[in-house]
C-alpha cells in the first residue's frame, strides 16, 4: 500500500531541527515552524504577523535587505549569513537558504543556527593574527600595521617610532617560580604596555620576552622620549600580591624613528634592536 505523505507535510516541517520561515511581500511573517523557539526564543504565534526585519541585528539590516531583493527577483540564496536578536537579548548567527515562490506568493527560507561555527571561525581569525598567550598583535599583523603606518607617514610627511623592548633576566622568573608564573607576568606586561599607547598605535609580542611598540604621528623626538619614560615608569610598578612576591624585572628599550633611522619596517626594527643592546 503506497504511503501518502501529503497530509503529513506540516508535521514533518515541525519536526525539522532547522527553522522554516514563510514571509510575504511586505516582510510579514505568515508562517514559522516550531523550531523557531529554540532558534530565537519566540513561539511561532509570537512571530506570526510581525515584520521579520524587526528581529534582525541592526548592523546586518542593509546586507540582508540586499539579499531579500535578490531572492524576490527570482535568484535563490542558499549560503547567506546574518545575525538575529533573540528574545533573551542574545545574538544568534544564522545560515539561510531562501527562494521566492510565485505559487505561494511568499519568500520561503530555512534558517540554521551557526553561532558555534561563527564563533569558532572568529577565534581562528583572531589566533591567526594574535599571540595566543598575551592576545597582543603577533609578528605578522604587527608588520602589516607598520607597513600601513609607513605608507601613511610617507603620504602625510609625518613621523612614527618603533620601540623594541626586552625584559631583562626574564629567564630568572621562569627558573625560580615556574613557567606558569612567567606566563602571567608576560600577560601583565602586555596589559601595561597597552595602557601606555593610544588606539592608533600597536603593541606586539615578537616572541619570548620581546615586545615591540608602534607609535604613530609623532610630533617630536621629545614625545618619543616621554613615552619611553612612561613605559619605564609603568613597568617598574610592583606586581600585585596575587603574584606571590615575584618582582617584575627591569626592561631595556631601543628606539627607531622614521624616516631618520630607516624607511621600511625591517630597517627600523634592526635599528631599534641595535639601539636596545647599545
Amino acid at each position: 500500500m503506497p504511503v501518502d505523505l501529503q497530509e503529513h507535510y506540516p508535521k514533518l516541517i515541525h519536526l525539522m531541527l532547522d527553522t522554516v520561515f514563510v514571509v510575504d511581500r511586505d516582510n510579514q511573517i505568515v508562517f514559522v515552524s516550531d523550531a523557531c523557539e529554540a532558534l530565537l526564543g519566540y513561539r511561532a504565534d509570537e512571530l506570526t504577523g510581525n515584520a521579520i526585519t524587526d528581529y534582525m541585528h541592526p548592523d546586518d539590516l542593509a546586507v540582508t535587505r540586499a539579499s531579500i531583493v535578490r531572492v524576490m527577483d527570482g535568484q535563490p540564496h542558499f549560503d547567506f549569513r546574518n545575525r538575529y536578536l533573540r528574545k533573551d537579548g542574545g545574538i544568534v548567527h544564522i545560515l539561510w537558504a531562501a527562494f521566492w515562490s510565485e505559487e505561494v506568493g511568499a519568500r520561503i527560507g530555512v534558517a540554521r543556527d551557526v553561532t558555534a561555527l561563527s564563533q569558532a571561525e572568529e577565534a581562528l581569525r583572531f589566533l591567526a593574527h594574535h599571540d595566543p598567550l598575551t592576545e597582543l598583535t603577533n609578528r605578522s599583523l604587527f608588520n602589516a600595521r607598520v607597513d600601513s603606518a609607513l605608507r601613511a607617514a610617507y603620504r602625510n610627511k609625518s613621523t612614527l617610532a618603533l620601540l623594541f623592548l626586552d625584559i631583562n633576566d626574564f629567564k630568572g622568573i621562569n627558573d625560580s617560580h615556574g613557567h606558569a608564573v612567567g606566563d602571567r607576568v608576560l600577560c601583565m606586561i602586555a596589559r601595561r604596555l597597552e595602557g601606555c599607547v593610544c588606539e592608533t598605535d600597536a603593541v606586539a609580542r615578537m616572541g619570548g620576552d620581546e615586545f615591540t611598540v608602534l607609535l604613530t604621528d609623532i610630533q617630536s623626538e621629545n614625545a618619543v622620549s616621554r613615552k619611553v619614560e612612561q613605559i619605564f615608569t609603568v613597568m617598574a610598578e610592583p606586581l600585585g600580591t596575587e603574584f606571590g612576591g615575584v618582582k617584575i624585572p627591569s626592561c631595556s628599550i631601543g628606539v627607531a624613528i622614521y624616516p631618520a633611522d630607516g624607511e621600511d619596517a625591517d630597517a627600523l626594527l634592526r635599528h631599534a634592536d641595535d639601539d636596545m643592546y647599545a
